[in-house]
Formats: C-alpha cells, structure tokens, sequence
C-alpha cells in the first residue's frame, strides 16, 4: 500500500477537491504542476514558481537523461537538490517525446530505441529504465509508467495495439518499482477515443494497482469536445480514492472542463510556452501583447491575482517589452501565466468547497465564449 495519502475534503458534483499527502508536502487539488522539462520551469526562479501557488512542478525524464544525464543528476544530489526545489516533483517517463521523434525512434515489446535529438546518440528506454531514472536517479516523488501515447487519428485496432503495449510495460513497470514508503507510481490508461478500449484500458490498470491513474492520448489533435466525450466515460472507470491525473493539458477552459468530470491534476507548457511568445492568459482567453492596443494600455494583466508580474506592470510596458525583444518580457509574463493558472486552480477549489462548482464553471464559460467572440 502506497505512503502517499489523498484526502478528499468535499466534492461537488464530480468535481472534488483534497490533498495528496507526500513526504515532502501536501499537493492541493485540483492540482496544475508548471512543466519544468531540463530541470527548470522556464523563465522562473523556483521562489516565483512556490510563491504563484503551485505545490508540485513535472520533470521530463527524456530531456533529463539526454543532458545532463540522469547519473549525473544522481551524483549531485537528485533532482530535487539539483534544481534547488524542495517540494513534490512529478517525472513523466518520457514516453511522449519518445513518440513525438517519429523517425528517430522504434518500438520494440522490450522497450523504445531512440536517436537523441541533440547529439544523434543512441538509447535505449525500456519500462525498468524509466523507472530506475525516475525514482532511483532522479529521485521523483512521482514516477509514471513508459507507456505508448496512441496516434490520432488511428483505428481501433491500432489503438488496442497500443493500449495493449502500454499495459505490458505498465505491469513490469510496476515490477521494477516495487513497494516504496515515500515514492509512488501512477499508470496511465490508453485507448484513443474508443469507450470500450478506455474502459478497458482503466479496468486493467486497476488489476495492476497504481497510486494513482493517469488518462493519457489527450489533447494530441481530437478536440476539446472530443476530449470531454473520453473523460465523460472514462473517469468514472477510475478509483474514487486516488488521484486523477490528465497528462498534458491545456488552455484554462480545458482544466475548468476536466475538473468538472472528475479530474485532479494537471501539467501543460501553455503558460511558459506562451508567455516566452507574448501571449498572456487570462478567463477571457490568450492576450497577444504584440498587438498595437495596448501600446499606451496603463492597466495591468489582472490586479486581483497575488503576483508582481501580474498587478504591478502595465500591459504598455509588457507589450514595449515584447516588441523590444527584452528578456524581461518572457519572465515577466510567464511569470503572470503561471500565476494566472495557480490562481485559477485555487478559485477552482474554493467553488467546489462552497458547493458553488456548477454556477463558477458557467461563468467561466460565458467569459471564454466573449473572448472567442471578440477575436473572431
């Protein structure tokens, strides 16, 4: 039996909030872990990442064991010390990036054969060592099975295909890991868009017996309506005591939609990614602050959010600072997007708290569907 406790505090309707207890902290849920890919969350310090809110921040297993190798990382301390980050880090296994190469990579039942993209090098990634560079080398508190993300659009066949591969590897994954005291494991259900593979796929993960559940094979082009149809049948396959966790997304409408279905964890490079290109997030929508109105626009992001970046700057200055091609300009606006999203997550749980999910969620909606409206 896992260490790691999770407590659910109330639910409202599917949506529920709680804390995962971890050796070195509570994660709230709902939950959005900043993407930290080579051992830093873009642009932040890991002060103004803690201080924005989030209680837990994803590692990439693939870059991390690229440069500047999981061995290394080891010698110095692990990851956690590395990065100078003392609280919760998840690790993906690296089987995403592993699929994004294409033509660098092939698929084996042992594992994954790959050519760094850096270097040209060649590696071999199988479900022992995705483990043994997560929780052994890197250190995570939080290690995710190797699995398969599944192509889409693709048949059912190939899904299953899939699915299949993604179960075997989870099960020696589970092997490899074995019974720790303050690590976890989480598995990750497959399936595509097909109900009965992803009912399956949750079904069979459970046999297993994972700390936590993962839905996986999102937001890789189906569409956000696409996507909640899958989480609609597919979480309630999921054990209501452990965590939900859906990989990879997304804009805020995505995370708001999500934990409406069930859904407690959530990790996306949205806020980093975007905020290195100009874009600001907001309840309305993304704000380009290249574009010419904001020029002289005196106010800033959102007064309301507990973050510098995000009250004390104006977007005329923001949007100076994007056109100048200042690096300031990416910190800055990371910084607000991270926040933006920490922020969301705690308004989040506090409707859910209240009771008040339902009301708060159509509120969000009508101001997502205005901001559409003005950009269209």
């Amino acid at each position: 039996m896992s260490a790691f406790l999770f407590d659910i505090h109330a639910t409202d309707g599917a949506a529920r909030t709680g804390v995962l207890k971890t050796a070195r902290g509570d994660i709230r849920t709902p939950a959005f872990m900043p993407v930290g890919t080579a051992a830093t969350v873009k642009a932040l310090y890991p002060e103004q990442v803690r201080a924005a809110g989030a209680d837990i921040i994803l590692g990439n297993t693939y870059h991390l064991m690229l440069r500047p190798g999981a061995e290394r990382i080891r010698r110095l301390g692990g990851l956690h010390e590395f990065m100078r980050w003392d609280g919760p880090i998840l690790t993906d296994s690296g089987g995403f990036q592993v699929w994004s190469l294409a033509g660098l990579r092939k698929l084996t039942e042992a594992g994954v054969e790959f050519q760094s993209h850096i270097d040209g090098s060649r590696h071999q990634l199988t479900p022992e060592r995705a483990v043994e560079i997560q929780a052994d080398l890197l250190g995570a508190d939080i290690s995710m099975q190797l699995d398969e993300c599944t192509n889409f659009p693709c048949t059912e066949d190939e899904a299953r295909a899939s699915m299949e591969l993604s179960l075997r590897w989870g099960a020696r994954c589970k092997a490899a890991f074995g019974e720790r005291e303050t690590q976890a494991l989480f598995g990750i259900v497959q399936g595509s868009v097909f109900e009965g593979l992803r009912r399956e796929s949750a079904r069979r993960s459970i046999e297993t017996g994972y700390d936590g559940y993962a839905i996986g094979g999102l937001a890789v082009g189906e569409g956000r309506e696409t996507m909640c149809e899958v989480l609609d049948f597919t979480v309630p396959e999921l054990p209501v005591d452990r965590p939900h966790y859906l990989m990879g997304v997304g804009k805020p409408i995505d995370l708001v939609e999500a934990v409406a279905r069930g859904v407690d964890m959530f990790d996306c490079v949205m806020p980093t990614r975007s905020g290195r290109h100009g874009q600001a997030w907001s309840d309305f929508g993304p704000v380009n602050l290249k574009r010419a109105e904001f020029a002289e626009d005196g106010a800033p992001l959102d007064p309301e959010i507990d973050c510098p970046a995000s009250r004390d700057y104006s977007k005329a200055y923001l949007h100076h600072l994007v056109r100048a091609g200042e690096y300031l300009a990416a910190m800055l606006i990371s910084w607000h997007n991270v926040a933006y999203y920490e922020h969301l997550m705690a308004r989040m749980r506090a409707a859910i708290r209240e009771q008040r999910f339902a009301s708060f969620a159509d509120e969000f909606r009508a101001r997502w569907t205005e901001g559409e409206n003005r950009r269209a």
